[in-house]
């Protein structure tokens, strides 16, 4: 068995350059070394390991090998390792008893922010950073390592999580105040075949949710959609009068308080999914994390947004 110990940090960065820029040249660029630096190491690499990493071409890039694949995934994760090291012992000299890197997909945006409000509040010593991003990005995070704790919608299926029910999810369909269906409280499928519907990009959960919803209640006809890269755009363009929109509801909460916005009362709505605690079992959780993690499962029926009966 090959003795990895002799690796080196040095090493590391350079296959990682390497693979990023694909070539030897770029790779110096980026680590502001020479070329034949980059090389030496390489080759020292090679030599440890006992097998090439990269398949060199002359006219190509230089693309990973099964095996230099491996050791990229090694120096990806030491990097990310690094850096949270660096932020809790940051943190530590700072006077903090310890810190926090939460993340949450973007729709949990709209009630993350009071939950690590509350924490600090409640145990000012503990740094909390929060991390926003779509699904794709969150679940990436989560396979990287770079969360303790984070907050989705749906867990994802290909990586082992432990997951603690926060709380009710729902999503309803939104339509400005003067909509021609603000008042019927009977709408069929046939009304909504007339609308335009806004929706997140392919892939996203609410889009998902969104076509299921239509595919069910429309028996395949095809309803017009158009995509917006966010919730904010879509919140806008509703009140604009440009479409409807299937969204979560805690997207949403202050401008249906407000009568900028209000629900259509459609068999099957609101859809109730679920919020999520998520953390990887695989990996043992800081004391600071398993605070976090404590204190928002304790708090979690108070510290999610009351919500308004939307019709259920």
């Amino acid at each position: 068995m090959i003795d990895l110990k002799a690796l080196t940090r040095k090493q590391l960065r350079v296959i990682a350059a390497t693979a990023e820029r694909g070539s030897v040249s770029g790779a110096a660029a980026l680590l502001h070394v020479t070329p034949p630096a980059v090389s030496v190491q390489l080759k020292g690499l090679e030599e440890l390991i006992g097998a090439p990493l990269f398949r060199r071409s002359a006219d190509g890039p230089f693309t990973p090998t099964e095996i230099g694949l491996e050791l990229l995934g090694m120096a990806q994760d030491f990097e990310r390792m690094a850096a949270r090291v660096a932020e809790r012992i940051a943190a530590l000299k700072a006077g903090a008893s310890g810190s926090v890197v939460f993340g949450v997909e973007s729709t949990a945006k709209y009630l993350a922010p009071s939950i690590v409000a509350a924490f600090q509040r409640a145990s000012p010593g503990v740094r909390v950073t929060l991390a926003v991003g779509n699904r794709g990005e969150i679940s990436q995070g989560l396979e990287r390592n770079e969360f303790d704790l984070t907050i989705m919608g749906r867990p994802p299926a290909h990586i082992e999580v432990e997951a603690v029910t926060l709380g009710d999810h729902p999503y309803v369909l939104i339509a400005p105040p003067d909509h021609r269906l603000a008042a019927d409280t009977d709408i069929l499928a046939e009304d909504l075949l007339r609308e335009r519907f806004l929706a997140r990009e392919e892939g996203s959960g609410t889009r998902i949710l969104m076509e299921r919803f239509l595919e069910r209640i429309g028996g395949g006809r095809v309803f017009e959609v158009v995509e917006m890269g966010t919730n904010e755009t879509i919140k806008q363009s509703v009140m604009a009068g440009l479409g409807i929109a299937i969204i979560s509801a805690h997207t949403c909460l202050t401008e249906i308080a407000d009568g900028h916005l209000t629900t259509l009362q459609v068999t099957g709505l609101p859809l109730v999914r679920q919020w999520f605690l998520l953390h990887r079992p695989d990996r043992e959780l800081s004391n600071a994390a398993r605070k976090f993690r404590d204190f928002v499962i304790e708090g979690r029926s108070k510290l999610l947004p009351k919500l308004p009966t939307f019709g259920f």
